[in-house]
């Protein structure tokens, strides 16, 4: 080789090295490319490379949720084993499936079921026992006394002292006039009568009535809600001790004629008897008293003095009874279903005076006194004369 060929030999390997330092070292990118041109090309695999890392994280991701999704199927147990206290009357459990492809967790029976207390909507009969009273009846299901003598009219014909043991009652299932429909009636007439909404009767769920053709049949019987009546009243009215006393042949032996003279009331009154607990029916408005416990044969003291103005049978439905007249105060006091009667017509007697035995005579279905006072000739809660328990 000449001197001259390796000298261009250097120069070209020269500026080779030169050319190499210029790109940095990098001998895949040509020498050519400007500073903007090797930017982007390194922008382009830096993008090409981390897609890379997202398809490989993403495989990633997929199998490992495939491989949890994957599970064994459990075996159910043929037997589940129950507290100690229930082991010996249930163990076997053969209603629930056993098969393994479904992957079922077997439930456990559960003793206790909680059941929705709803409202009732039928009508229920009830046999009357001894002891029993329309206000503890009424008590018993929840609704009004008066709802009780409305619904027996034709057994109790309003009088709550009509009750006997055996007898058969219907006890509706809310508060209001049971009825039964007559030929004729119309749901205004029928909520007119017992001044009632014709709507109320319609909607009411236990009368089962087609909204869009609603009909009713003679002999049905139909609850009207919230509706009332006047009661008609069984009882002995007021006997002055100035003027003519009652009928004996209307209300019982025991009336006296009145005019009679004697001791006046001090218008404080005493409890009639040593018992002072209610038994039966308190004071509402078809029960013009209240019933006081007692056993048969319990004395009954006058709550005040006054003048007898009936004592004897009454054919009312009080049995004996005690009638006194407190003259100028305008009280009168009553005592009945009595089993003895220790007083007279036209007799004085002072508060506190013996005047007989407490009893069931009459119409009742166990031993209790019957106390009313009476006010110018008015019903007056006994609690609000007589002194607390």
């Amino acid at each position: 080789m000449s001197k001259k060929n390796a000298s261009d030999e250097r120069t070209t390997a020269g500026e080779g090295s030169a050319s190499v330092r210029e790109t940095g070292g990098d001998s895949r990118l040509p020498a050519s490319l400007s500073k903007s041109e090797r930017l982007i090309v390194w922008g382009a695999w830096l993008v090409a490379f981390s897609l890379l890392l997202c398809v490989v994280y993403l495989s990633w991701q997929i199998r490992t949720k495939a491989q949890a999704a994957t599970v064994e199927t459990p075996v159910l147990p043929t037997q589940i084993l129950l507290p100690t206290a229930i082991q010996t009357s249930v163990v076997e459990l053969p209603f629930f499936s056993q098969d393994e492809s479904l992957g079922a967790i077997p439930r456990l029976a559960s003793l206790h079921t909680i059941i929705p207390n709803r409202p009732r909507q039928d009508v229920v009969d009830y046999t009357v026992s001894i002891g029993d009273s329309v206000f503890g009846i009424a008590q018993k299901f929840s609704i009004k006394p008066e709802t009780v003598l409305w619904a027996n009219y034709t057994t109790l014909k309003d009088n709550p002292d009509s009750l006997s043991p055996g007898m058969a009652l219907k006890i509706p299932p809310i508060n209001g006039v049971l009825y039964e429909w007559k030929e004729g009636d119309t749901f205004q007439s029928v909520a007119a009568q017992f001044e009632a909404k014709a709507e109320d009767i319609l909607n009411w769920p236990g009368n089962e009535f087609d909204l869009i053709e609603p009909e009713a049949e003679s002999g049905q019987l139909v609850m009207v809600p919230d509706g009332h009546r006047e009661f008609q009243q069984w009882i002995v009215p007021v006997i002055p001790r100035g003027k003519a006393g009652v009928s004996k042949s209307v209300y019982g032996p025991g009336a006296c004629d009145g005019g009679y003279e004697g001791l006046n009331g001090t218008g404080a009154f005493i409890w009639p008897t040593a018992s002072h607990f209610l038994s039966g029916n308190d004071y509402w408005s078809g029960h013009l008293g209240i019933d006081i416990a007692a056993g048969v044969g319990d004395p009954v003291h006058a709550s005040d003095s006054g003048v007898v103005v009936f004592a004897g049978w009454s054919t009312v439905g009080y049995g004996y009874m005690v009638m006194i007249d407190h003259g100028t105060t305008g009280y009168t006091t009553l005592y009945g279903h009595l089993s003895a009667v220790n007083a007279s017509c036209g007799q004085s007697v002072g508060q506190g005076q013996y005047i007989g035995a407490t009893g069931s005579t009459g119409n009742s279905t166990g031993s209790h006194l019957h106390f009313e006072v009476r006010y110018l000739a008015g019903f007056l809660n006994p609690y609000y004369v007589l002194p607390a328990p």
